[in-house]
């Protein structure tokens, strides 16, 4: 299989994995159990009440439930427009991120050149990531506020467990950030080549420093360490200097 053929169908698994992701973190939003609590110890005046970003409902064990939104947009807690801000830029994000990815995808032959369809789907991957990365602090804010109002003992208010939406939209913002870091390794190594230049090959030399020349390793994976010639070559190198006998003989007055 060609490396053209394996990327493309990585590309295609890993936007399927994304935008199921985003879909079911979409689904999220519209779900009203993100807390839910039970009130009641007979089963006929049982009494359930749940609420998500948007409304407070109660429902009771005859099958009545009743669902209200927040009066006013004013009035709300600043963590409540937090945490709606927060899921409405996972949903944007990560729909243009689909556009993008889906422009500049192999297998879709929208774009132009093959750099250019790698960038565009680089930065698909990344936006698709800071839209999971959105809804994962939603969720784990959520979660987080609470388990505190729960455990607290001096919280007098009603106290809430966490909902089914909460742990699926955990589970839906890990696929989207796995998938979208698998969709960007590829392209990312196409739109983003090295920034250190290669540099041309030499070969290692030595220097012996007695005779002064230069040799140079062969390019061969072979572990024989090739050793100059020093001490031979060193050896014949020196002048050998004659020894002559001189038959003079001087006496002990010639020093005087």
């Amino acid at each position: 299989m060609k490396y053209r053929t394996m990327v493309m169908y990585v590309e295609i698994g890993c936007f399927v994995a994304s935008l199921c992701g985003w879909i079911l973190v979409c689904s999220t939003l519209a779900t009203e159990y993100w807390t839910f609590s039970e009130m009641g110890s007979i089963v006929l005046t049982t009494s359930n009440y749940y609420s998500n970003l948007w409304t407070d409902c109660i429902s009771h064990t005859t099958g009545v439930s009743d669902c209200k939104d927040y009066p006013s947009v004013l009035a709300l807690p600043v963590f409540l427009h937090t945490f709606r801000a927060l899921a409405i830029c996972a949903v944007i994000t990560g729909f243009f991120s689909g556009v993008l990815t889906l422009t500049g995808m192999k297998c879709t032959k929208i774009g132009g050149t093959e750099t250019a369809n790698a960038r565009v789907t680089f930065f698909g991957a990344v936006t698709y990531l800071v839209s999971g990365f959105c809804g994962m602090i939603t969720y784990s804010w959520w979660a987080n506020k609470v388990i505190t109002e729960f455990v607290d003992p001096n919280f007098r208010a009603q106290k809430f467990d966490i909902g089914a939406a909460v742990f699926v939209g955990w589970g839906d913002s890990i696929v989207l950030i796995c998938g979208c870091a698998v969709l960007g390794f590829f392209p990312g190594k196409e739109a983003l080549p090295s920034s250190t230049p290669k540099r041309p090959w030499r070969p290692h030399t030595c220097v012996s420093s007695r005779t002064r020349r230069t040799y140079m390793v062969p390019p061969s994976s072979s572990r024989v360490t090739l050793v100059p010639p020093l001490f031979y070559e060193g050896r014949n190198s020196r002048p050998t200097r004659p020894t002559t006998r001189t038959g003079q003989t001087f006496s002990r007055d010639s020093f005087v």
